[in-house]
């Protein structure tokens, strides 16, 4: 599905040009290093006493949603299996962790040798997830999967909570497009991420540019309070933007006085001016004000976009207005106000064997578990399953989640695009209770299961 037009940009459209795969980065080529120090001496200590080559399965999952949501959404496996598939140890990462004496010889000749090769299932991106959910599933020797614990978290903690968060704004936007600015909030590799979190969920498009190119993401924009500034008056700023990018660009008008921003810009560019932006102030006022003074100066067709600190809630409160776009920074990039998914990665079996972990309030259910979810008749979600028989028999309405990932060490073949993942997003939000979609504080929108 294509993405909606939006005020002032040229959106290339995802389908008939190339898109990067999923392994573009922009980090080093290798991410080994994209570690934590305990890691690696468990590693050596397992290598020393020979439990490293005992067969193992990790699970990652949240324990529980963040305060007040309902559900999650699963992003950043695409990134993280390129990670997976770049983690490796270079001789000058090797020779770092000898002078720094991290590992001993031993280990470091381990480690030269590193190529993930176990088995990785998992929620597709875009799958909606509950506390408790098999997010993803590695199954290796100790030793092989123990070393991905900080990757694995660290990428899908931070997209996850994007994604999760721009979802709730997408929803509460309605038929509403919004574009994704918040790269000068957070750290430049996050922006990239976020970016395409985001776009995963539901947003038109991004400010970044770096997400454009790795990973196919829409890319807009038009001009800042600076542009307005740096000449001698809106007249000479407007006309100059307007020259440059045409009569559908997008002015920005409440640099100064946003009515007479709104004059000066119908002045410049007539009644076919594309939009205008209004980024600060009381937004629902401004706006109802500002699309009377269109309609009276024959901007009728002119359309308004609003940006300015806006999370989900803010975005719900606008329903009513006349808005035809959204423009959110700040609360997509942090999780509006959950910056993580509080994801885990927990050894749950060795060798075949079960093994839990009873620390109060920390506590695992032990064993490889697949997932379920399970339907109404009229295919809405009622319960997450958690089974550890594989030969679970599935009911009518009954639909597995995790698919194959990673087969000996090698990405699996027709994984989803993040356009395919994106408009999966959009069908299980459907399939969710009512309820559910609400932003008010409550209870997961489906229960989850611990079958045995």
């Amino acid at each position: 599905m294509a993405p909606p037009r939006l005020p002032g940009a040229a959106v290339r459209p995802l389908v008939g040009r190339p898109v990067p795969s999923a392994g573009v980065t922009w980090t080093a080529s290798s991410t080994a290093l994209l570690t934590d120090h305990y890691e690696l001496t468990m590693l050596t200590a397992a290598l020393r006493d020979g439990t490293a080559h005992r067969e193992c399965v990790f699970e990652a999952f949240a324990r529980r949603l963040p305060e007040g949501r309902r559900y999650g959404v699963v992003a950043g496996t695409g990134r993280l299996l390129a990670a997976i598939e770049n983690f490796y140890f270079d001789p000058e990462e090797l020779a770092y962790l000898a002078a720094n004496g991290v590992v001993d010889e031993p280990t470091r000749n381990w480690l030269a040798d590193y190529r993930f090769g176990g088995k990785v299932d998992g929620y597709p991106e875009g799958e909606l997830y509950f506390p408790g959910s098999p997010v993803l599933t590695v199954r290796a020797s100790f030793a092989e999967a123990v070393v991905l614990e900080t990757l694995v978290l660290s990428v899908l903690n931070h997209d996850c909570a994007v994604a999760s968060a721009a979802a709730r704004m997408v929803t509460a936007a309605a038929s509403r497009p919004l574009i994704e600015m918040g790269s000068r909030r957070t750290h430049e590799q996050a922006a990239v991420a976020a970016a395409r979190a985001a776009f995963l969920a539901g947003f038109a498009g991004s400010s970044n540019l770096a997400a454009g190119r790795c990973f196919g993401v829409p890319t807009l924009g038009t001009a800042a309070h600076a542009f307005t500034l740096l000449h001698d008056d809106e007249t000479t700023a407007f006309s100059s933007q307007v020259a440059a990018l045409g009569l559908d660009t997008t002015l920005l008008v409440d640099t100064y006085d946003i009515s007479q921003g709104i004059r000066t810009a119908v002045r410049v560019a007539g009644p076919r001016l594309g939009a205008i932006r209004i980024d600060s102030g009381d937004l629902a006022v401004l706006a109802r004000q500002a699309r009377v003074l269109l309609d009276e100066l024959g901007a009728t067709q002119t359309r308004i976009v609003l940006s300015g600190d806006l999370d989900e809630y803010a975005i719900a409160a606008l329903a009513a207005a006349p808005v035809d776009a959204y423009g959110a920074g700040t609360a997509v990039v942090t999780g509006s106000g959950a910056p993580t998914a509080g994801m885990v990665y927990k050894l749950v079996e060795v060798a075949g064997r079960p093994v839990v972990k009873r620390s109060e309030h920390k506590a695992t259910h032990g064993g490889w578990k697949t997932a379920i979810r399970r339907h109404k008749p009229t295919g809405t979600a009622v319960e997450e399953l958690l089974v550890h028989d594989t030969g679970w028999s599935l009911q009518p309405g009954d639909r597995p989640l995790q698919m194959p990932l990673v087969r000996a060490g090698a990405r699996v073949d027709g994984l989803p695009t993040l356009a395919q993942s994106r408009q999966h997003l959009q069908e299980v939000l459907v399939s969710l209770p009512w309820e559910g979609l609400k932003l008010s504080r409550g209870e997961p929108a489906i229960p989850t299961t611990y079958l045995s």
